[in-house]
């Protein structure tokens, strides 16, 4: 048997030295940790590594302009940055989410592979720390401690404006234009799981589409706590072995990059050491999440029969539900948004336990929090668009919900003001006990005539208050 030995390369870090792969742009510091941290399959999402290559490149240029960087230097920090922005070297960020709480072992992958291919860029061979110096000049200006957090909130925001905003967007717009299509079609309002008074289905939706909509005002909310970052305050706080200007300038640069409107925070002390802002925006996804679960189970329900059930609504059918019953189909798409729910709200309680776990200066499980914050924009946004697409825009209303209004015993309600309360409830009472319509039995028990009853009775008047 022939054993193939990989080839390997001696790269070196304030440590001593360590073997890494030959073809790996990353280094020693990495390499430690992928030795250090072998726990899981879990690794930071694409637009993290961005945000954090793109705080590397706008740091390079700025350095360069205060002439604390060499021209030829920052110009090849700035080319290596931009190729790990664009996604062309992911696959060397190979460091565990479970890994050290400030995130460093991801801070210095990214140091070592932007160092390494500058190097390249510049001539050099991988790991010549005289022409590049991860450290030194990749890192200038920052630590882990302020470059960490503020690619997480670079990051959620990329991933919000680019994916979960225009989800929620479509879906709220859906739902209105689904609410407009069933503004006249009449059915039975229930409350607590029992007949209630009529409502229009087109009302329904209307408080459907009125839950995406208050989502994005909430989502705004949480995207200008995020857009005050941590960039500035090096180790502590205090902005040791940085400019006073450097953030600013910088923050200017990602901004102009990503559309965002990044500032550095007030308060630096606060921005290190705790992760209030992204506990909050965690809650307002776990809010989101929660609506969601709502809205999605109400059309489970609304759609449930077709015969047994319901039915009020038809859904799309996009699959067999069963592997024994022929012709049943299931909600299978308002399924898995109640799914993406229950994990949105689990990692939330993720976030909440890591954003009470600093000490002092600094936050230290800032990894795991900032994969779940992503994870939760990334599935919400996912499922929206799913749900809209394959479930929402294709639901049209049955005769079902007309036909049980005049069935309703709730239709007594409108009869209180004419003849009080306590003959109302006994009309119902009795319309249940027989059978009959409480238009029926009202002709029985009362002096109302057929045409005021018609009148009293009319299921479109019962709904117009909500839509004055």
């Amino acid at each position: 048997m022939t054993v193939v030995k990989e080839l390997t390369r001696v790269e070196r870090d304030s440590m001593g030295t360590m073997q890494v792969p030959v073809d790996a742009y990353y280094g020693a510091s990495t390499q430690r940790a992928v030795v250090n941290f072998p726990i899981s399959d879990l690794r930071f999402q694409r637009s993290f590594i961005k945000a954090l290559a793109l705080i590397k490149f706008a740091a390079a240029e700025v350095n360069c302009e205060f002439n604390d960087l060499d021209g030829k230097v920052a110009d090849a920090i700035k080319s290596a940055a931009m190729e790990v922005a664009e996604g062309k070297l992911d696959n060397q960020f190979v460091v565990d989410i479970f890994q050290t709480g400030s995130g460093t072992s991801t801070n210095m992958n990214a140091n070592e592979v932007i160092a390494n291919r500058a190097i390249e860029i510049m001539g050099g061979k991988r790991g010549e720390r005289n022409l590049v110096h991860p450290n030194d000049h990749v890192n200038q200006g920052m630590s882990s401690n302020d470059a960490i957090p503020t690619a997480i909130h670079i990051a959620a925001l990329i991933d919000i404006k680019e994916k979960l905003r225009p989800a929620l967007e479509r879906l709220a717009k859906s739902l209105r234009t689904k609410s407009a299509e069933f503004m006249e079609v009449i059915k039975t309002g229930r409350t607590h799981l029992q007949d209630a008074t009529p409502i229009r289905l087109g009302q329904e939706f209307l408080g459907y589409a009125g839950q995406a909509e208050r989502a994005l005002i909430r989502l705004q909310h949480a995207e200008q706590r995020l857009s005050e970052v941590a960039l500035g305050g090096t180790a502590v706080g205090t902005g040791i072995n940085t400019r006073p200007e450097f953030a600013k300038k910088v923050l200017e640069k990602v901004s102009k990059l990503t559309g965002l409107q990044l500032s550095e925070t007030e308060n630096h002390f606060q921005a290190q050491s705790t992760l209030d802002e992204i506990v909050e925006a965690s809650g307002v996804l776990k809010t989101t999440a929660v609506s969601l679960l709502k809205l999605a189970n109400d059309v489970r329900w609304l759609g449930c029969g077709p015969r047994a059930g319901i039915g009020e609504i038809a859904l799309p059918e996009v699959q067999p539900g069963s592997s024994i019953m022929p012709g049943k189909v299931n909600p299978v798409i308002a399924e898995a948004l109640c799914m993406v729910a229950a994990q949105v709200i689990g990692n939330d309680a993720t976030i909440a336990i890591a954003g009470g776990s600093g000490n002092f200066e600094l936050n230290v499980m800032q990894p795991v929090a900032a994969y779940n914050l992503l994870q939760s924009i990334n599935l919400l946004a996912n499922a929206v668009e799913n749900f809209t697409s394959k479930c929402v825009d294709g639901i049209t209303a049955t005769e079902r919900g007309p036909e049980l209004v005049e069935r309703g015993l709730a239709l007594c309600t409108a009869l209180v003001p004419e003849i009080g309360y306590d003959m109302a409830a006994a009309i119902s009472h009795d319309a249940f006990e027989s059978g009959e319509s409480i238009r029926e039995v009202a002709l029985k028990k009362t002096k109302l005539s057929q045409k005021e009853l018609e009148k009293l009775l009319d299921p479109f008047k019962m709904t117009k208050a909500g839509l004055d």
